[in-house]
C-alpha cells in the first residue's frame, strides 16, 4: 500500500509505477514523472528540489535524465537492470511504511513541490518518446482468421507463413500521436461499391476504423548486422502501451496490393500515454495461443519460458452524444507471438534496433464479435451494422464525432495502462 490514497483496483497502483512525460500550466515544459493513483510524482522536482530524492539511491548515477530531458529515451536506454532499480526505489519512496520518511510522506514542502493531482493541476501528457521507427506486426491470430475468412474463406484464412514467423510491415512514426490528439478522417483513393470497373476516386473514406493492439518500446538498441537471440529480447524492452492503429478500410482494399497498407494506416496511430515497465507485466504473463501446424518454429523463435505474452483486459468503447458505449472486451493473451519473439525476427538478419522504436502487435481479437478488435470484423466489412448499447444508434464504421476508447488493465494487480483516446474529425480540404 501507498501512504497515498489510492483506490482499490486502481490501474496506477503502487505494483504499477509507469513512466510518462507530462507538463502543467504552471510550467510549460515537458519533464519526466510517474503516475500512481490519481497522483503524478514531477521527476524533475524529485530530482532537484529540496527533497533532492535520487541522493538516497548511490547506485543510481544518472538521474539528470529526469533533470534536462524532455522525453524516456535516455532513461529507456540504461536498460532493464536501471529500471527495475529506479521503480522499485520509487515504490520504496511511496509505499506506506517507506524507509525515506523525510523525502515525501513527511515533508510537505517536497510533496508540495514534487506531487501533482492529474485533474487539479491540469496535466497535460506527451508522447512519452521519441520514436525513430515503428513496425506494426499481425500477431493476433483470431483477428488474422477473421480477415482472411472475410477475404478468401475459411479454408485460405491464414496464409502459408502466419504461423512461422511474425508478419509484420513498417508504420509510419511521424504520425504516431499521444492520447487525446483527435484524428482527421483522411483522404484517398478508393474504389465506389458497385462499379463493375475498378476505377478509383480521390474521395474520404467511408470505412474508416479502430485496431485494438499492445505496443512495446524498445530501450537498449542493437548493432547493424548483429541478432538479438529470442531469450535474450527481453533485455531490449523498455516498457508497454495500448495503441490504436487507427485504419482506413476502402483506402486500403485498393492500395495494399501488392505492398502492403500505406496511406491506410499512416495518417494516424494514437498510443496510451503512461509507459508500463517489463518488470511491472511480470505477474501477468501466460502462454500465447496454440499454433495450428505441427512444423516446430524455426530456433531462433522458440522462446525458453512457455509463458511468453501477458493475460491482460482490454476493452473497446464508443462514446457519442448519447453516452459511452462499450462494444468489445478481450485479451492481450489472444497473441501467438510474443514482444520477444518479433525483437528476435526483426533483428534476425541484422537490421538494428534504436532507443525508441515502437513495436505493434497487431490486432487483438476473441473468437466472438464481442471480444473483436476492428470494426472491419465486427461488422462483416460494413455488411451488418452492431448496435450501440440500447442508445438505438448502429455502427458498420466510425462517424465524424465519434471517441474511440481504448482501455487496459488488471484491477486485481492494480497494473493498466489507462486510456487510449480518439475522437474522430470530419475530412479536410
Amino acid at each position: 500500500m501507498s501512504w497515498l490514497t489510492v483506490p482499490p483496483g486502481h490501474y496506477f497502483s503502487i505494483n504499477n509505477i509507469p513512466f510518462g512525460i507530462i507538463s502543467t500550466p504552471s510550467n510549460t515544459t515537458p519533464r519526466p514523472a510517474v503516475a500512481i493513483g490519481e497522483y503524478v510524482l514531477d521527476l524533475h522536482a524529485f530530482a532537484t528540489t529540496s527533497a533532492k530524492g535520487f541522493s538516497q539511491l548511490p547506485d543510481f548515477t544518472q538521474s539528470d535524465v529526469f533533470v534536462s530531458e524532455r522525453t524516456l529515451n535516455r532513461f529507456a536506454s540504461l536498460g532493464r537492470a536501471t529500471h527495475r532499480l529506479v521503480r522499485g526505489y520509487l515504490q520504496e519512496v511511496l509505499s506506506i511504511d517507506t524507509p525515506y520518511p523525510g523525502l515525501l510522506r513527511d515533508n510537505p514542502e517536497a510533496r508540495k513541490a514534487c506531487l501533482l493531482n492529474t485533474t487539479e493541476d491540469a496535466v497535460q501528457m506527451h508522447l512519452p518518446m521519441e520514436i525513430g521507427d515503428y513496425t506494426d506486426f499481425y500477431a493476433g491470430r483470431n483477428h488474422a482468421f477473421n480477415v482472411g475468412v472475410l477475404f478468401r474463406g475459411r479454408e485460405n484464412a491464414l496464409q502459408p507463413n502466419y504461423e512461422h514467423l511474425p508478419v509484420g510491415y513498417h508504420g509510419r512514426a511521424s504520425s504516431v500521436v499521444v492520447s487525446g490528439t483527435q484524428v482527421r478522417r483522411p483522404r484517398g483513393q478508393v474504389i465506389r461499391s458497385g462499379e463493375g470497373e475498378k476505377v478509383p476516386v480521390f474521395a474520404e473514406s467511408g470505412k474508416l476504423d479502430f485496431e485494438l493492439e499492445l505496443a512495446a518500446f524498445v530501450g537498449r538498441g542493437s548493432e547493424l548486422g548483429s541478432c538479438v537471440g529470442v531469450d535474450e529480447a527481453g533485455e531490449y524492452l523498455f516498457g508497454v502501451v495500448v495503441m490504436n492503429d487507427w485504419s482506413a478500410r476502402d483506402i486500403q482494399a485498393w492500395e495494399y496490393v501488392p505492398l502492403g497498407p500505406f496511406t491506410s494506416k499512416s495518417f494516424a496511430t494514437s498510443i496510451s500515454p503512461w509507459v508500463v515497465l517489463m518488470d511491472a507485466l511480470e505477474p501477468l504473463r501466460t502462454r500465447p495461443l496454440e499454433r495450428g501446424t505441427k512444423v516446430p518454429l524455426l530456433p531462433y523463435l522458440q522462446e525458453s519460458n512457455s509463458e511468453s505474452v501477458y493475460d491482460i483486459p482490454l476493452t473497446i468503447s464508443v462514446k457519442t452524444q448519447s453516452g459511452t458505449h462499450k462494444i468489445s472486451q478481450t485479451s492481450s493473451s489472444n497473441l501467438l507471438f510474443s514482444f520477444s519473439q518479433m525483437i528476435a525476427h526483426h533483428t534476425v538478419t541484422g537490421c538494428p534496433l534504436r532507443t525508441g522504436d515502437l513495436l505493434g502487435t497487431g490486432t487483438i481479437s476473441g473468437t466472438n464479435t464481442q471480444s473483436m478488435g476492428s470494426l472491419l470484423e465486427m461488422t462483416a466489412n460494413g455488411t451488418r451494422k452492431i448496435p450501440l448499447g440500447d442508445s438505438r444508434e448502429f455502427r458498420g464504421f466510425l462517424e465524424d464525432g465519434d471517441v474511440v476508447v481504448l482501455t487496459g488493465g488488471c484491477g486485481k494487480a492494480g497494473v493498466g495502462f489507462g486510456e487510449c483516446v480518439g475522437e474522430i474529425l470530419p475530412a479536410g480540404k
